[in-house]
């Protein structure tokens, strides 16, 4: 795990670094979840809301509301394709996403379209963290 900005980052994921989500590639499906960034501005989550798995999403669009004491928003598809699973224990349990943002608290499972052409713009490694860190420093923002 990298920590930027007392913000863990781990460097095998896929960042859509201004929308605060990350990806995981897995047996050719698509983990998204919510930043260990987005946890911490968002502070206690008390609701995940998912769209429906079966439903087509573009890239860019929603996949899953989130809303916390002080926040209200999306959680962005980083690839276009398929919603083919939601984590029903995140919709029980929404401090997953505090507690475990990479683990337990992923939001939703997509079936990517393209891959290849989607995660194109996708930053990962320890260029996608170097890529996070300039942003956290350009925005001023620090975990914990």
């Amino acid at each position: 795990m990298t920590i930027v900005n007392k913000c863990n980052l781990p460097e095998d994921l896929y960042y859509v670094v201004g929308k605060h989500v990350w990806a995981r590639l897995e047996g050719g499906l698509v983990t998204v979840g919510m930043t260990d960034v987005a946890q911490n501005m968002a502070k206690t989550i008390v609701a995940v809301t998912p769209k429906a798995v079966g439903r087509i999403v573009q890239k860019g669009r929603n996949i899953a509301t989130v809303e916390s004491g002080k926040w209200v928003g999306p959680v962005s598809a980083p690839v276009t394709g398929e919603i083919v699973a939601v984590n029903g224990a995140l919709v029980a349990s929404p401090g997953l996403v505090n507690s475990d943002p990479y683990g337990e608290g992923w939001v939703a499972r997509l079936r990517p379209s393209s891959w290849e052409d989607d995660a194109a713009d996708l930053v990962t490694g320890p260029e996608g963290v170097e890529a996070y860190r300039r942003f956290l420093d350009a925005e001023g923002i620090v975990c914990g």
